[in-house]
């Protein structure tokens, strides 16, 4: 089969945790994958960025797939239920809204910049190399930290997935595919 301009997008996710990794300031670039899902959704209808564009899932495929870091087993019912689903979007949205006021809080100058990256919402990683000041506030840096924490422990909680189970499993959970699906549901809905 002939290969796709976005069949490389996994090179584009990849590259992401290494810029963000020596300047957090590339964690920004992040929010591609917030908003082109959901603009996807919300326009067709489809989830056709997660089917087709979404470079993290070509990342487990990949790693999972054709290099065998997968044990290749079902992922347990009870991770593709709703509930389940739901809830850890849920969780996540919050996590997000608490990254969000963190860096309210540095914007208003209450708040210390923090060059830290929490992994898996509770180990906090000194990050300090990565951001060495900048034209703009520190608010902007605030938010990197915050994003590229959210970025990287979903990676993490992705690839724990992925040797456990089948390479794309993630992708069952994904608050990113749960929204989008949420998105496609009411969009599709017949009056």
């Amino acid at each position: 089969m002939r290969k796709r301009w976005y069949d490389y997008l996994w090179i584009v996710s990849l590259l992401y945790l290494i810029l963000g990794f020596f300047n957090i300031l590339f964690a920004w670039l992040g929010l591609a994958c917030f908003l082109i899902p959901l603009m996807i959704s919300l326009a067709k209808g489809t989830k056709g960025y997660c089917n087709r564009y979404c470079g993290r899932g070509q990342l487990f495929q990949l790693l999972g797939g054709r290099f065998g870091f997968s044990r290749r087993r079902d992922i347990p019912k009870w991770m593709k239920s709703k509930g389940f689903r739901y809830g850890f979007l849920a969780f996540f949205l919050a996590m997000f809204l608490v990254m969000l006021w963190n860096t309210c809080l540095v914007f208003a100058g209450t708040q210390e910049l923090s060059q830290t990256v929490t992994l898996l919402w509770r180990f906090r990683l000194p990050w300090h190399w990565a951001y060495h000041g900048t034209i703009f506030h520190k608010g902007v840096a605030q938010f990197a930290f915050g994003f590229y924490s959210v970025m990287l422990t979903s990676t993490i909680l992705g690839m724990i997935t992925m040797v456990l189970f089948k390479p794309r499993s993630w992708c069952v959970y994904c608050p990113m595919g749960t929204m989008t699906q949420l998105v496609c549901k009411v969009k599709n809905r017949k009056p």
